[in-house]
């Protein structure tokens, strides 16, 4: 059970670094007239949405951190 958390909290892990640049690139192509529009953007749209992914992935790694450190206590 121990092998299949790590394997999952790795992968988890990766998803969140996926989402973490996936919200830089997109906070990097943001360009001057996305800024001065009126209203949500297409860049604040795709970076909120990466903001949000990272969050739940890193929600996701550490439920499994406190699951693995439940097994390893017993």
């Amino acid at each position: 059970m121990q092998i299949i958390l790590t394997i999952l909290l790795v992968a988890a892990m990766a998803a969140t670094v996926f989402f973490l640049i996936r919200g830089i690139v997109a906070f990097l192509r943001t360009t001057e007239a996305d800024l001065m529009g009126d209203g949500m953007n297409q860049s604040g749209v795709k970076q909120n949405k990466a903001m949000q992914g990272r969050i739940i992935m890193q929600a996701v790694a550490v439920g499994i951190v406190v699951l693995l450190l439940l097994l390893m206590g017993r």
